[in-house]
């Protein structure tokens, strides 16, 4: 059972909080879920009004696997010094440490992000530039995977992290799972934009929900931005257009991230070969495979599906 503690640090976002708790501590991946904090068992402020009761105190972090430090309201500060050594130690035993949101100011104060790329939420990044300069902050990014160490940005980026994470450990069906129980998309880059001119559509009825998912069901076929206009009734410039407000990336890009996504999944649940899986997933052949899996995910297919048995056989 792969143990996940959650690290308040002092005073905490209640969101932000509950994310990785729906996400790690309902099932049906193999995770043991609690939460700690300084002097825990103990009753903790939330930024949003409410104490929440923690039932740990920051002994949790010496049996953790994975620590996750969700994001810290304004009047957390002074950060005790207990928690950054017991969360400096938790990283020097080998545990995955991430963050959520302002959640990164605690790792960066316990020297975690040094000499490491990171984001926060985009309302928040220049101070952590300023604050900790060691520490390369991408403001444009939903999430940041360095290794042991992954930082997201604001709020709703957390569950792009978690599940990030759960495919990481058990592949994309579980991950999927998890994202049909808490009804959100099953995947979303990291690299995708935090911050999109307009999130939601202007009139409505009047957004590009129904042409995504009109793509995603046609992810094998050469698909045009001339063909997507027109499932959506637009111009190819105004669909481009609209196409970034709503999501933050490309029709293109966005198309190429749902193709890597399913060549994930055929590479973990078939045995196809890598130019058959190219084909699937309509990426055409291996070298484009290869080359937009390794920008994407940082690895080769093979390397991919090897790493994925393993993690599977072990589990």
């Amino acid at each position: 059972m792969h143990r996940v503690v959650g690290l308040i640090a002092n005073q905490v976002v209640a969101l932000d909080l509950s994310i990785p708790a729906q996400v790690f501590g309902r099932g049906p991946a193999p995770y043991a879920w609690t939460v700690c904090a300084p002097g825990g068992p103990c009753q903790v402020p939330t930024e949003n009004g409410f104490d929440v009761v923690v039932p740990r105190g920051l002994d949790a972090l010496e049996e953790a696997d994975t620590v996750i430090v969700p994001g810290i309201g304004d009047d957390a500060w002074p950060m005790p010094e207990a928690v950054l050594d017991a969360l400096e130690a938790a990283a020097d035993r080998g545990a995955r440490v991430a963050s959520i949101c302002t959640g990164a100011f605690v790792l960066a104060a316990a020297g975690l992000l040094d000499g490491r790329r990171a984001t926060t939420h985009w309302r928040y990044a220049g101070l952590l530039a300023r604050s900790f300069p060691n520490v390369t902050v991408d403001p444009d990014v939903l999430f940041v995977d360095d290794g042991d160490v992954l930082t997201s940005a604001g709020v709703a980026a957390g569950i792009d992290l978690c599940l990030h994470m759960v495919r990481a450990d058990h592949g994309a069906d579980a991950a999927n799972a998890v994202a049909r129980r808490i009804v959100v998309a099953g995947h979303r880059d990291g690299g995708q934009a935090q911050f999109v001119e307009r999130p939601l559509p202007a009139e409505p009825g009047g957004g590009l929900a129904a042409t995504r998912g009109w793509m995603e069901q046609r992810l094998a076929e050469p698909l045009t931005i001339e063909a997507m206009a027109a499932h959506a009734g637009y111009s190819p410039r105004s669909f481009a257009r609209r196409f970034v407000a709503e999501t933050g990336t490309t029709p293109l890009q966005w198309l190429i991230g749902r193709r890597v996504a399913e060549a994930q999944r055929l590479l973990e649940a078939t045995d196809l070969g890598v130019d058959a899986v190219a084909d699937r997933c309509g990426l055409g052949s291996a070298p484009a495979l290869r080359a937009h899996f390794g920008r994407i995910v940082g690895t080769t297919p093979t390397a991919y599906r090897r790493g994925f048995r393993t993690i599977k056989a072990s589990a």
